[in-house]
């Protein structure tokens, strides 16, 4: 089990060219599996703003190194080349380390 001191968590915003949504939500569910694969990834899950039709990528890393390797790597930046005109506009990416509270089971993703 990874160290909870040592977890990267991050939130990727995407928000699609409306007409093209469907296209990059299979762009992104084709990538997760190779991504579930590498080093290090704890979590790695897809969610939808239904009202606003935004993407959310939320991820979790054993580690800093882990999240760096996977940004380095060949499979994200094929990725990004095939997302980019499904885009909108430039992914907001949100890189952040847990402040655990509460019970230690549930105050941290």
């Amino acid at each position: 089990m990874p160290d909870r001191d040592t977890t990267v968590v991050v939130v990727a915003r995407l928000t699609p060219v409306p007409e093209r949504r469907d296209e990059l939500v299979a762009a992104i569910a084709e990538a997760i599996p190779g991504v579930h694969e590498e080093s290090g990834c704890l979590r790695y899950a897809l969610h939808a703003e239904p009202e606003t039709g935004l993407l959310m990528m939320v991820e979790s890393w054993a580690d800093r190194a882990a999240l760096d390797a996977h940004l380095a790597g060949a499979p994200f930046k094929a990725v990004g080349e095939r997302l980019a005109p499904l885009c909108a506009a430039p992914a907001e990416l949100h890189i952040l380390e847990p402040l655990p509270a509460g019970d230690p089971a549930k105050g941290v993703v």
